[in-house]
């Protein structure tokens, strides 16, 4: 859902860059959990205050009560529980959901398997691992994504293989 960006004042607040398109949305989560960058096992905060600040998200975590203790959250992942995520619209998809899922293009050529999603400015890049070991961008947009199904875990793109 986002990424500690480090402190905000000097009372333990952290910033927070959301990956949400609606940047208000992870204040609405009364616990959070952060997975700090080495991979550790993740940790539940309660979330005692948030709110949106421009482009991120400010947040008081309960136990984290001083500018030291916010910088040391830094570089955290945070995320909520699946089960309290919204309900997903028949044209809405989880990028979480979307690892994992084996690509095919028009000519029925399996391209690989989604690795990670990756943003840049434009829009969000899946990023497919063939089994040779190459790995290819594809931009995750209507022009080039012609179907996704969950069930199936698969993505019908309009993506050459030389590409």
């Amino acid at each position: 859902m986002g990424r500690v960006t480090g402190p905000y004042g000097v009372r333990g607040w952290v910033k927070v860059a959301p990956f949400t398109e609606a940047t208000d949305a992870l204040a609405g989560y009364a616990t959070w959990w952060l997975v700090p960058r080495e991979g550790r096992a993740g940790t539940a905060w309660r979330v005692e205050s948030a709110r949106a600040h421009a482009d991120t998200v400010v947040a008081k975590l309960a136990g984290v009560d001083t500018r030291e203790a916010a910088a040391a959250l830094k570089g955290s992942l945070v995320a909520v529980p699946r089960d309290a995520l919204p309900e997903l619209g028949d044209d809405e998809v989880y990028v979480d959901d979307l690892v994992g899922m084996t690509v095919v293009n028009r000519r029925g050529e399996t391209l690989g398997t989604v690795e990670s999603v990756e943003t840049s400015g434009a829009h969000p890049l899946l990023r497919v691992a063939a089994a040779g070991g190459a790995v290819r961008l594809v931009p995750f947009v209507a022009a080039h994504v012609d179907a996704l199904d969950r069930a199936a875990g698969r993505i019908d793109v309009d993506w050459d293989a030389d590409y």
